[in-house]
C-alpha cells in the first residue's frame, strides 16, 4: 500500500478534493432547492440530470480523451465544473439546474475517466487491487467528509457554493503538475444488452434495480431530509451513513463472495438492506433508527454493485468481462435516471416516505428475483468463481476493465 500511495499520492490527493466538491454539491442542491421552493417531484428531475449526464460521458469521453489528450479533457471539464457549480445560487430555476446537473454528471464523468485511466497505468500487477482498493477508499471518504461541510454557516446563501467550486478547482492542481506521461487511451465496445441478459439475466436486472437505490442515495436523500424537516446537521449525518455503511460493509461481504454461492449472497445483501428500507419507513421520525437504516442500506447497496458484476463475469471467458462491465455500467446508469424521478413524484404523492418506500421496493425486488434465479440455473462452484474487486457504484468503464484485469490475475495467480 505504501508503493502505492508514494506513486498515486498526487492522483488520489486530487481524487478526494474532486468528491469533497462533488459530494458537497448534490447534498447542497437538494437542500436548497427545497428552500426555494421547488417540489420533490421538480427536485427529482433536477438530480437525474446528473445520471443522464454521467452516461452520455460514459461513452463519449473516450472518444475525446483519444483526440485531444487526457491533459486538454481534464483541464477543459475542471474548468466546466467549477463555472457551473457557482452559478447554481446565480440562477435559482429549475430548468437551468437541471441543465447544470447534466452538464456537471458529463464532466464528472469525463474527468473520472481521465483519472482512472491514469491510475490504471501506475500500477502493475502486483499493486492492482491495492491502487483499486485505495481509489475507491479516497472516492467514500471524500463523500462522507463532504457532509459535513454541509453544516457551514453560510449567511451569504453562496459560501457553500463557492467552497465546491474551489476544492474541485484546487484539485487539479496536483494532478496536472505531478502527474505521470499520459497513457495510451482505449475501451472496450459493451456487449448488447440481449447478449448480456442470455449470460446473465440476474446481473442485468440486478443492475437495474440498484441503479435506481443508488441514485436515490445519491441524488434524493437531501431531498428526504428536507422534506423530513431535519435540520441541516441531521441531512449531513443521514447523507453519510449511506456511505459509512458502504465502507464498512465493502471488504467483508467482498471475503463472503468468494467463499459461497454469489446469488445466496445477492439475496440475502438485498433483502437486509429492503429490510433495513422497510424499518426506516415505519420507524423513521426516531433519528437514530434511520441513520441506523441508512446505515445498513448503503452498506448493502454499495457492495451488491460488485457482487452482481463479481457474479456475472462467472460465466464469461476472461477477454469478455470488461464488454460485459461496460454493459453492465450502462444498464445501471439508466436505472439511476429514472431512479430519483421516480422516487420524486413517489415523494410528492404520498409524502417524504416514499423516499424509503421505493427503495424498499427495489431492493426487496432484487432479492426476490435472486431467488427465482436460483431455481432457473445451477451455481457455479466456489473454486470456479472469479475474484471479487471492489468498485464504487460512480465507477466509470476505465475502473471496471481495471477491476477485471486484477480478477483476472488474480485468478491466474491461484491456478
Amino acid at each position: 500500500m505504501l508503493n502505492v500511495l508514494r506513486n498515486s499520492w498526487a492522483l488520489l490527493l486530487g481524487m478526494l478534493l474532486l468528491m469533497l466538491g462533488n459530494g458537497l454539491q448534490g447534498s447542497l442542491l437538494g437542500v436548497r432547492g427545497a428552500q426555494a421552493g421547488f417540489s420533490a417531484g421538480t427536485m427529482s428531475v433536477v438530480m437525474s440530470g446528473y445520471f443522464a449526464g454521467f452516461l452520455i460521458a460514459s461513452r463519449v469521453a473516450p472518444n475525446m480523451i483519444r483526440r485531444v489528450g487526457h491533459v486538454r479533457v481534464f483541464a477543459a471539464l475542471g474548468s466546466m465544473i467549477s463555472a457551473v457549480i457557482i452559478l447554481f445560487p446565480a440562477v435559482q430555476d429549475p430548468i437551468a439546474w437541471t441543465v447544470g446537473r447534466v452538464i456537471l454528471g458529463f464532466c464528472f464523468c469525463g474527468v473520472y475517466v481521465t483519472a482512472e485511466s491514469w491510475l490504471n497505468n501506475t500500477a502493475t500487477n502486483e499493486t492492482r487491487g491495492q491502487t483499486l482498493s485505495a481509489y475507491m477508499i479516497v472516492q467514500m471518504v471524500g463523500i462522507i467528509a463532504a457532509q459535513a461541510l454541509l453544516v457551514v454557516p453560510d449567511a451569504s446563501g453562496f459560501l457553500l457554493f463557492v467552497i465546491p467550486s474551489v476544492l474541485v478547482s484546487i484539485a487539479f492542481a496536483p494532478i496536472l503538475l505531478s502527474i505521470s506521461p499520459t497513457p495510451a487511451f482505449d475501451s472496450t465496445k459493451p456487449m448488447t444488452l440481449r447478449e448480456l441478459y442470455n449470460v446473465s439475466p440476474l446481473g442485468i436486472v440486478g443492475m437495474f434495480l440498484l441503479g435506481g437505490v443508488f441514485a436515490a442515495q445519491f441524488g434524493m436523500a437531501a431531498v428526504y431530509g428536507t422534506e423530513a424537516g431535519l435540520g441541516l446537521g441531521q441531512i449531513s449525518m443521514f447523507v453519510a451513513s449511506f456511505y459509512v455503511g458502504a465502507v464498512v460493509m465493502q471488504y467483508p461481504l467482498g471475503w463472503m463472495s468468494d467463499r459461497m454461492d454469489r446469488r445466496v449472497l445477492i439475496m440475502v445483501v438485498a433483502l437486509a438492506g429492503g429490510g433495513a428500507a422497510v424499518v426506516a419507513l415505519v420507524l423513521g421520525g426516531i433519528f437514530p433508527i434511520l441513520l441506523a437504516s441508512a446505515f445498513v442500506i448503503g452498506g448493502c447497496s454499495n457492495p451488491l454493485y460488485s457482487l452482481l458484476i463479481a457474479y456475472t463475469t462467472d460465466f464469461l471467458q476472461a477477454e469478455d468481462m470488461a464488454a460485459a462491465s461496460a454493459g453492465l455500467l450502462f444498464i445501471n446508469g439508466l436505472g439511476a435516471i429514472a431512479g430519483p424521478i421516480v422516487i420524486g413524484y413517489t415523494m410528492e404523492a404520498v409524502g417524504a416516505r416514499g423516499f424509503f418506500a421505493l427503495i424498499a421496493g427495489l431492493l426487496l425486488l432484487l432479492g426476490a428475483y435472486a431467488l427465482y434465479r436460483m431455481t432457473q440455473r445451477k451455481s457455479v462452484p466456489v473454486d470456479e468463481t472469479g475474484t471479487y474487486a471492489p468498485i464504487m457504484p460512480s465507477a466509470t468503464p476505465v475502473a471496471l476493465e481495471a477491476a477485471q484485469e486484477y480478477a483476472i490475475e488474480a485468478a491466474e495467480e491461484d491456478e
